[in-house]
């Protein structure tokens, strides 16, 4: 039997308790105070980023290479087809490794001058020569034609690059062989600094020698790959006469 002295409208909570506060654990509020904290730290760096590339964009345009006088946009992520972005990415290396090697070349020259090489001086001149043109033309003449080949898939820019890239990789093999008075510290210039104790010109000429070794080996091993690819896809010498006559070269600079 229900008892009728029991008041309906007590509650069986403490008065003592604050109805308004947040029954969520301290434990959780803090977890929720520093998630806050890093997601606006995040937006800052953010809107950081974005005044960043919104005034870079504001005085050179879209363009960011190379880094310190951009001339040209080149982002692989952005413009290379997912399935090419490992390819095209392994042949950017290859052309940092290239122009690390002239540098090295270069210096390995100053070291053979320094040792007495009686063709040190052509040397060095040699070498200079190289770092100052063989480093963008080889840019401009073979890597950017195959990005843009792989942006764009049109033919013409395939045989530019097959066409350039032999003909550097015949220099690849020439400057390995290292032929006294050509500006190249290959082999012979390295074993002859060797053999007369100048170990440091010897060295030099050792890191350069590998370093045309790798990007040329690197080079051939994917001009192959890159060959089987044009092949696949069905480009043809008379694709290429035929976008070459309805472009014309603007389609070497543009991006569409």
């Amino acid at each position: 039997m229900a008892d009728y002295n029991q008041n309906p409208f007590a509650s069986t909570h403490s008065l003592d308790a604050n109805p308004f506060d947040d029954p969520t654990p301290t434990q959780d509020k803090t977890a929720r105070l520093h998630d806050l904290e890093r997601r606006e730290r995040d937006l800052h760096r953010r809107e950081q980023e974005l005044n960043q590339r919104a005034d870079h964009i504001r005085r050179h345009g879209r363009n960011n290479w190379p880094p310190f006088f951009p001339l040209i946009f080149h982002s692989i992520p952005e413009e290379i087809p997912e399935a090419s972005r490992p390819l095209i990415t392994r042949l950017y290396q290859l052309w940092l490794v290239l122009l690390a090697t002239l540098i090295v070349n270069m210096i390995a020259c100053i070291f053979l001058l320094v040792a007495g090489s009686s063709d040190g001086g052509k040397d060095l001149g040699g070498s200079i020569g190289y770092l100052l043109l063989i480093a963008p033309l080889s840019f401009l003449l073979w890597y950017r034609p195959i990005y843009n080949g792989y942006m764009k898939e049109q033919a013409l820019y395939y045989y530019i690059f097959f066409f350039f890239c032999g003909f550097h990789l015949l220099f690849s093999i020439y400057m390995v062989i290292g032929i006294p008075s050509t500006g190249a510290a290959g082999l012979i210039q390295t074993i002859q600094m060797y053999a007369s104790g100048h170990w440091a010109a010897g060295i030099l000429g050792t890191i350069a020698t590998a370093g045309w070794s790798v990007q040329g080996l690197g080079l051939a091993y994917y001009y192959r790959q890159i060959w089987n690819h044009h092949n696949t896809a069905g480009h043809t010498v008379d694709k290429a006469k035929a976008e070459l006559a309805s472009h014309g070269a603007r389609t070497y600079f543009t991006r569409g």
